[in-house]
């Protein structure tokens, strides 16, 4: 029996060493057993290559400025494991996260000894969230993140009222195949019948495929560029400001985050903002989305967590990441020497990622972390063709930097989320001992 937190943290680790095991059979087994719980709830369901935490974020904002209280479940987390599942914004407590181990612990147990098999560390979590939100703690709406993938996800049992496809690229592709269009196919599984899709698709084989999917499911279909879209405005802050345009209908808006994408990412909030709010029972109110808007954060994405230097950390994991991190840099920072750290896991295009960061900084230093997937910083600096190329630690790296303190040089921290993740506490402490002097 589990008893203390420590020892059901330790137990949803253990059951890493399961890995991905695509499919729904051991969900719905789960779920018939403890009753139902994902059918008493309302929610949204995001899927998508890039985008979803920072998408979740914007419509979870949005919706607590509308006075809802909103559930999320997101992965991987950022700064503590509770994150995962969260109410408003705030981590359940160690508490509840034992109870709820504790209910799933036998089912996980009696699986073991069936032809189902055992269920995976995501398994585990999704059917923690579905009996927590079902049961234990209902809300309003609760914003289910996909953890990979959509058709065969554990989360895609549920019967939302609006779907969300935040992007197309080519990731995981062991697992959902190497095509735009096949990986298209596996995100376009979480569209359910008659339910609207909100998506933001940019390559049109891709595009294709989710509207051929969202008409055999006769789900409406809105696209960002098509549908309804934004335009840039100038903005003398580090942030962004836009205009949310849909017909002759039009929303001023400012965000925290910057880049063009987390300004794709605000807009398919508000659209799908405008599909939920009359099912939810609140006015779509221009000011309570200004404010869900402007409050909204989502650590690890384009984040600036250090004014003087300028440090951002930014959780780009994929080659779209690294794309859309390059196009910030040069917009946001133009003339800036970028000094970039990278890490990532092994399992992705590394030498497409280590080029483009190649030619997008004064300098490229890498590093590795305590993940078995993690890429070794000898083979980052192997591919990597840079004349100003090191392997670090990454602590020293930070340190030598920050006594320099440059005005036209900023610090870029990116990769692996796994990597943000784990340094990003310590990174903070020393950011603020530092400014404290």
């Amino acid at each position: 029996m589990i008893e203390t937190y420590d020892e059901a943290i330790s137990w949803i680790h253990g059951r890493l060493r399961l890995g991905v095991k695509p499919g729904l059979k051991r969900m719905e087994w789960m779920m018939e057993q403890l009753g139902n719980p994902e059918q008493k709830m309302k929610a949204v369901h995001i899927g998508g290559t890039n985008g979803k935490g920072s998408t979740v974020t914007f419509l979870r904002s949005i919706l607590q400025a509308s006075k809802l209280t909103v559930g999320t479940f997101t992965s991987p987390y950022f700064e503590t494991f509770n994150e995962r599942i969260s109410v408003n914004g705030l981590p359940i407590t160690d508490e509840e996260w034992l109870k709820l181990v504790q209910m799933i612990e036998p089912l996980a147990n009696q699986m073991e000894e069936s032809e189902l098999g055992s269920p995976t560390e995501f398994e585990v979590i999704t059917a923690m969230m579905f009996v927590y939100f079902g049961d234990i703690n209902p809300v309003d709406i609760v914003l289910i993140e996909v953890g990979l993938g959509g058709r065969l996800d554990s989360t895609n049992i549920i019967s939302p009222i609006a779907s969300v496809i935040t992007s197309i690229g080519l990731d995981h592709v062991a697992i959902l195949g190497d095509t735009y269009t096949q990986i298209a196919f596996e995100k376009a599984g979480i569209i359910k019948t008659s339910v609207p899709v909100v998506a933001n698709i940019k390559r049109e084989d891709a595009k294709e495929v989710i509207k051929e999917v969202a008409k055999k499911q006769h789900a409406p279909v809105l696209f960002y560029s098509e549908n309804f879209h934004a335009v840039i405005q100038p903005f003398e802050q580090l942030g962004e400001r836009f205009v949310y345009l849909e017909g002759e209908e039009s929303l001023q808006a400012e965000i925290q985050m910057v880049g063009e994408h987390q300004i794709e990412n605000a807009s398919l909030a508000i659209k799908t903002f405008q599909l939920i709010h009359e099912e939810l029972g609140v006015l779509f109110n221009e000011d309570m989305i200004r404010t869900g808007m402007k409050k909204a954060l989502w650590p690890g994405r384009m984040e600036i967590v250090n004014q003087s230097p300028i440090v951002v950390m930014d959780g780009a994991h994929n080659v779209e990441g690294i794309e859309a991190l390059v196009h910030t840099l040069h917009r946001i920072f133009p003339g800036k020497k970028a000094h970039i750290l990278f890490a990532a896991v092994a399992d992705k295009d590394l030498s497409k990622m280590v080029s483009m960061l190649d030619e997008a900084g004064t300098s490229i230093a890498f590093t590795s972390f305590d993940l078995p997937r993690a890429a070794a910083a000898e083979a980052l600096y192997e591919i990597s063709s840079h004349q100003q190329k090191s392997i670090v630690n990454w602590q020293k790296w930070v340190e030598n930097h920050l006594l320099k303190d440059p005005s036209d040089e900023l610090l870029v921290i990116t990769g692996s989320l796994y990597f943000l993740s784990s340094i990003s506490a310590d990174l903070r402490i020393m950011l603020r001992i530092r400014n404290n002097k």
